[in-house]
């Protein structure tokens, strides 16, 4: 039997001769007989050619290698550089193929010229390009350990920058800007490529490596306070809410307006103060949680077929407020059409976010923390020449996540900084550490970039040298200012009568099991009783049958529904298991509740 031969899973027939069919099939493929989408494979294990050309497939370019020689020539180079040649005519000509994840199984890849040999088939175009376009931005990433490039690669897009330059005309539901973005000492090539050297996401700033009065353990950081001042980590948050005028059946429609007084629903005549005659808030108009901006009346809904009533009375107030715990300043507002003609108005809110306690802040390392401290400047550990850091790190981080290409970037941004320059940190083809290691040496520090600190608190001159230099810090988006939360009382949901979920709505924080644990622990009773009774309920019993009674409003008297009889008992419930009672009656089973004394 031969070797079958699959295309995207179905079996299409079978080869005598799989290696002289593979060799066919790719020279057919570089010299343009047959697609260049389509991938190959031979499965050892499974005796099998896969053949690939369906769509999703991700796909990367290779220089093919025969005969342990790159296809790839300096003409090449200076053709593509004259514009004589393009892209897609290297691989029309099959010196360079894209390969899928299949292929790259039966590849052996070099990463430069100069590692090819006989048993080679593919070079790498460059080695950065084994990287994805996120991982590529870290500087150094070749010296980090390979989770700490992707938590890193993740956290480049979480940080704040200038997202688009349209954003002031733009409405999206929710972004953020950061004030001062700058360019980053030490950059890769990929930044000038993807253009983000003319939008970037980040902020150059001095840090130290040093432990200081306990307040940056376990990952969080101490911020210079005259550092926010000047506008490190300053941004903006702008969020977008927005109404349309519906149109309903039988003619009724909404309408974007103050409410009048006699409609269901109306707030007071202060909620509707800061809105203008058509009922829509102005800019620049101060907002805060609950706040009505938009002022909307609608019909009434689950209207019966005679209940058609027209006029005041048959409309509700469904103003548009500001969400649960967020404020702001009214940016920008927008009244326009929706797709069937209906008014649509749309209002931006800005809130400014200066760093707090508890902001996140990440290196391109993966080196993420929160804000433990913010310290003044005078209390702040200083160097000979009057440096303060903006930001100390501790230095525990470093051994345990082995992220060097961190602790080279703070040596090329302070060679970068002292010598008015860009420091390149591409991966595999950057500056060398030694290279660095020496212009430190030249500008007259030590080339292992340690520095003598003196305590800001005290004066004294510290024992150990402290390791200082300058790294390019991002704020992400996950902010204190969008996740606090606490309430006492607020809404239930309406089925289980217990607290809504969620922050938006307002809701309560979930006890569950370990917590319940912690509090028989601790022998809190009493407290364990209140916490785990927000949706009791006090329910009558019949003594004898053990069922629900049922209470008659009108007679204002409670009976058995079974025997009829009125010896019931209050009973303290949970809703939540009286709900489970309706439940099983709804399937036909009785439950029955056995009373005893306490």
């Amino acid at each position: 039997m031969g070797t079958s031969v699959f295309l995207n899973g179905s079996l299409i027939g079978e080869t005598e001769d799989k290696d002289m069919f593979i060799h066919e099939f790719k020279n057919k493929r570089r010299s343009g007989v047959i697609p260049n989408e389509l991938n190959i494979r031979y499965d050892e294990v499974s005796d099998e050619i896969r053949i690939n050309s369906d769509g999703g497939r991700v796909r990367r370019p290779l220089i093919v290698v025969e005969k342990g020689k790159p296809k790839l020539t300096e003409e090449h180079i200076r053709k593509l550089s004259e514009g004589k040649i393009k892209w897609n005519d290297l691989i029309e000509n099959g010196v360079i193929e894209y390969l899928d994840a299949d292929e790259e199984e039966n590849a052996l890849v070099a990463m430069t010229d100069e590692d090819i040999t006989k048993e080679h088939t593919h070079v790498e175009i460059n080695p950065v390009v084994i990287l994805g376009l996120p991982a590529s931005l870290i500087p150094f990433a070749e010296y980090n350990r390979g989770d700490r490039v992707n938590f890193g690669a993740k956290m480049a897009g979480q940080s704040l920058g200038i997202y688009l330059a349209n954003y002031p005309i733009r409405t999206d539901t929710k972004s953020n800007i950061l004030a001062y973005p700058q360019v980053p000492l030490v950059m890769t090539d990929t930044y000038p490529i993807i253009g983000l050297n003319k939008r970037p996401a980040g902020q150059n700033v001095v840090i130290a490596l040093m432990c200081y009065e306990g307040y940056n353990m376990e990952d969080a950081v101490i911020v210079n306070k005259a550092s926010i001042e000047r506008g490190f980590g300053c941004s903006y948050f702008f969020r977008t809410y927005q109404t349309e005028e519906k149109r309903y059946w039988g003619g009724q429609e909404d309408e974007i307006k103050i409410p009048e007084k006699d409609i269901r629903g109306y707030r007071s005549e202060k909620a509707y103060a800061h809105l203008e005659e058509d009922g829509i808030i102005p800019p620049e108009m101060e907002v805060n949680s609950g706040d009505v901006i938009i002022g909307k009346v609608s019909p009434l809904r689950f209207l019966g077929r005679g209940e058609f009533m027209t006029g005041i009375h048959n409309r509700r107030e469904t103003s548009v407020t500001i969400r649960h715990g967020e404020r702001g300043v009214v940016d920008r507002v927008f009244i326009t059409e929706n797709g069937d003609g209906d008014k649509l108005v749309k209002v931006v809110i800005r809130d400014q976010r200066v760093p707090e306690l508890g902001d996140k802040f990440a290196s391109r390392h993966g080196q993420k923390g929160v804000i433990g401290l913010i310290l003044p400047e005078e209390d702040m550990p200083f160097t000979s020449d009057g440096i303060t850091p903006d930001i100390i790190m501790n230095p525990h981080s470093i051994p345990s996540r082995l992220t060097v290409g961190q602790l080279l970037e703070m040596l090329g941004g302070k060679v970068g900084a002292l010598n008015g320059r860009m420091v390149n940190g591409t991966s595999f083809s950057g500056e060398k550490e030694a290279d660095l290691r020496k212009e430190l040496e030249k500008l007259g520090f030590k080339n292992n970039g340690k520095e003598i600190l003196y305590n800001g608190m005290t004066g004294e001159m510290m024992e150990v040298e402290i390791f200082t230099g300058i790294i390019y810090y991002q704020k992400l988006e996950h902010m204190v200012a969008n996740k606090i939360h606490a309430r006492s009382r607020g809404p239930v949901a309406l089925l289980t009568k217990q607290p809504t979920e969620g922050r938006a709505k307002e809701g309560g924080l979930r006890l569950g099991e370990m917590e319940k644990d912690c509090l028989i622990a601790h022998g809190a009773s009493l407290l364990l009783r209140e916490r785990f009774s927000s949706d009791m309920v006090k329910l009558e019993v019949c003594k004898k049958c053990g069922v629900v009674a049922v209470k008659d409003y009108i007679k204002n008297k409670v009976y058995c529904p079974l025997c009829k009889g009125s010896d019931t008992e209050e009973v303290e419930m949970s809703y939540a298991f009286k709900l489970l009672l309706d439940e099983l009656k709804s399937l036909l089973i009785y439950p029955k509740i056995r009373l005893s004394e306490m």
